[in-house]
């Protein structure tokens, strides 16, 4: 490796750590930090399972990093099979109400 591509690899491993010390993240910093997919993230939020941003004002989605470590550290179910169990209880849900 020269020495242009170690600056660029030192680049990358300082803009990495400081992400990970905003206090508010996107998705994609979402992503970067917890491992988790895009899809994944969508379908939590989509079913409420993971704490989000309130602002009505912002369409974007958007996590408090806080409640994210404090999310993760309650050991949160991130299977695919209960993710779909919610899905479907909540479809059903909808359904009976007429939505």
């Amino acid at each position: 490796m020269n020495e242009q591509e170690n600056v660029v690899e030192l680049l990358q491993d300082i803009k990495g750590l400081l992400s990970h010390s905003k206090k508010v993240l996107n998705i994609n910093d979402l992503v970067k930090y917890t491992g988790l997919s895009k899809s994944k993230i969508y379908k939590l939020s989509q079913l409420k399972l993971i704490p989000t941003g309130k602002n009505k004002h912002i369409r974007q989605l958007f996590f408090s990093k806080a409640e994210i470590d404090e999310w993760l550290l309650g050991e949160p179910n991130l299977s695919d099979e209960f993710l779909e169990l919610q899905f479907n209880k909540q479809m059903l849900r909808n359904k009976k109400s007429g939505l």
